[in-house]
């Protein structure tokens, strides 16, 4: 039977203070990596646990550490990706308020394998209670000694700081975040080179989600045996999922990674509200194409949703049910990335609105034929042509939305042609 990891202590009183995190085996980790481990073995450990990014990409974290040189000369940063922005997720703040000294271990940890002795957490603006308690768990921590200076009498130094940002979806992404770390304005860089070569003031640097790095210190309590046996092969190991949307007990799971679409709504959510029906469900956040209810016997990993056309994302689960417009959903969507764009880029920013302008004439009723023709060329010229996936994410929802239930958007037009035979509505 599953038992909690990320959340077990979740439910425990005062869980964000430091004595409850170490009477519950809080730190043992650390302890552990820094008496028996060189920062290779470590590295070696997070790579046979398989372990991959849960930040949406899904990247594997021990190779991600590993590109960092070994020879450089350059001083090397740790950034934890804390700007939780993505529609329908709200994991990384839950961690962070609850148990941020998970968070913490699983820095330290990382931080050590890469030879970083300086760390950031870069905090999403509105966060203030996980600010008040990430700070509080830092100082408490380093006055323990188990952060600053000789950590442990190891003679290995880290310290971690909180930077708050400015409210902006585009950080999220991780050369977009060390822009904006760096006090410039957050926008993505090109790639090559990638921060793993030149990352926070030219540096190498390495960028973790919350949730991965909150994996961490159970890899080295329990094993990277263990934790490469829960869930499937590829991609394993204990996972949050965010379920939200029509469903009757909306919340947040720690499950197997793999874990059924349908179980997670049905078993878990309780499933839609009597009398109702699903109709869609979104797996991974507004970015994450939509599926259709006949497909939700799919198991919740990265490589079975991509193959199915959608993706795991930051597994923020929005359900809908038969009472849901497709059409209002997609524009909210759009709207939501249009508004998000940084602007960098014409396809993102001009096509974004676009598709915005055109969705809200199928919104009010005006829309036509053509309209519905013009999505299709957006999607198509959109995709693959921005300097971010922002604009990918956004295009693969509208695509969905299109492929799954383009008979809402024609009923649209057929109504307004109705209207208009009939003399309801003006002629163009």
């Amino acid at each position: 039977m599953f038992e909690p990891v990320l959340l077990k202590n979740a439910t425990r009183d005062n869980a964000w203070q430091l004595d409850v995190y170490q009477a519950n085996g809080g730190y043992e980790a650390w302890r552990k990596v820094l008496n028996s481990y060189k920062p290779a073995d470590v590295i070696g450990q997070v790579k046979a646990s398989n372990l991959r990014g849960r930040g949406g990409a899904g990247f594997p974290t021990g190779l991600k550490w590993s590109f960092i040189p070994a020879d450089s000369p350059s001083q090397r940063y740790l950034c934890c990706n804390a700007d939780e922005g993505e529609p329908g997720t709200f994991k990384d703040k839950f961690l962070m308020e609850q148990d941020p000294h998970q968070l913490l271990e699983g820095m330290a940890i990382a931080a050590y394998a890469i030879g970083a002795h300086r760390a950031y957490i870069y905090l999403r603006y509105e966060f203030r209670l996980a600010l008040e308690r990430l700070q509080k768990a830092i100082d408490s921590a380093r006055e323990q000694g188990l952060l600053g200076a000789n950590i442990l009498g190891s003679g290995f130094d880290l310290e971690i700081y909180i930077h708050r940002n400015a409210g902006a979806y585009i950080c999220g992404e991780e050369t977009a975040l060390l822009q904006s770390l760096e006090g410039y304005r957050g926008e993505p860089r090109l790639k090559p080179p990638f921060p793993a070569i030149k990352g926070y003031c030219a540096s190498p640097t390495v960028v973790n989600n919350v949730e991965t790095l909150a994996c961490i210190p159970s890899i080295f309590t329990n094993g990277a045996e263990w934790f490469a046996a829960i869930g499937p092969e590829k991609s394993p190991g204990p996972k949050l999922y965010c379920l939200s949307g029509q469903v009757n007990k909306p919340g947040l799971y720690e499950l197997p990674m793999g874990v059924s679409l349908r179980e997670l709504i049905e078993v878990h959510g309780r499933g839609c509200r009597e009398g109702y029906q699903l109709k869609a469900v979104i797996p991974g956040g507004v970015s994450a194409p939509m599926l259709p209810a006949d497909q939700v016997d799919i198991a919740m990993d990265f490589d079975t949703l991509a193959a199915a056309g959608s993706m795991l994302g930051s597994a923020g689960v929005i359900v809908m049910d038969n009472s849901a417009s497709i059409v209002e959903v997609t524009k909210r969507t759009m709207e939501f990335f249009s508004h998000e764009s940084c602007g960098k880029c014409s396809p993102c920013r001009e096509g974004t609105l676009w598709a915005v302008k055109i969705l809200r004439r199928f919104a009010d009723g005006t829309a036509t034929q053509d309209d519905l023709s013009q999505l299709h060329s957006l999607c198509e010229n959109i995709a693959g042509n921005s300097f971010c996936a922002l604009a990918d994410g956004a295009i693969m929802a509208l695509r969905a939305a299109l492929k799954h239930f383009e008979s809402e958007f024609t009923e649209r037009i057929d109504a307004r042609a109705t209207l208009k035979s009939e003399g309801s509505i003006d002629h163009d």
